[in-house]
């Protein structure tokens, strides 16, 4: 089942003019790309709108092939050993407007729109919600 057809929760329906917008990129962009000894690159997930830093995910070339090719972002989970698609069991997904990375090669920076109630999976718009200094180092500040 493709990402696009995936079957949605019934309680955040994605919104109808939402959809992936492919992001082209050649073999070239795909070399300059430092993957870690583990396959992996970090990569950083920001807010189109507002700038927020939503989350952060961990990229092997085919996940990173999968996000800039279906404009959904797409990540390896180190705990699961599987791909996953942001959203497709929350129904919290991402829609990629931009894929950088920096000057190095080793990180990656996915700009997106984010539907429902945000990337963390603790239902926290951003998973920077906790905080260092007084308190219980729970404070929703970072959002």
């Amino acid at each position: 089942m493709s990402p696009e057809t995936a079957p949605t929760s019934s309680a955040r329906p994605v919104a109808p003019s939402r959809a992936g917008t492919p992001i082209p990129f050649t073999d070239e962009q795909m070399s300059r790309i430092h993957f870690g000894s583990d396959g992996l690159v970090p990569a950083v997930i920001q807010d189109a709108g507002d700038g927020c830093v939503l989350m952060l995910g961990y990229m092997d070339a085919e996940a990173l092939r999968r996000t800039l090719d279906t404009g959904r972002s797409w990540f390896w989970s180190r705990s699961r050993q599987e791909y996953w698609c942001k959203g497709e069991t929350s129904g919290d997904r991402q829609w990629v407007r931009s894929v950088s990375y920096d000057c190095d090669g080793d990180a990656i920076l996915v700009i997106v729109d984010q539907d429902g109630r945000g990337a963390c999976h603790t239902g926290e718009r951003s998973c920077f919600y906790r905080s260092f200094g007084p308190g219980d180092g729970a404070s929703t500040s970072a959002s």
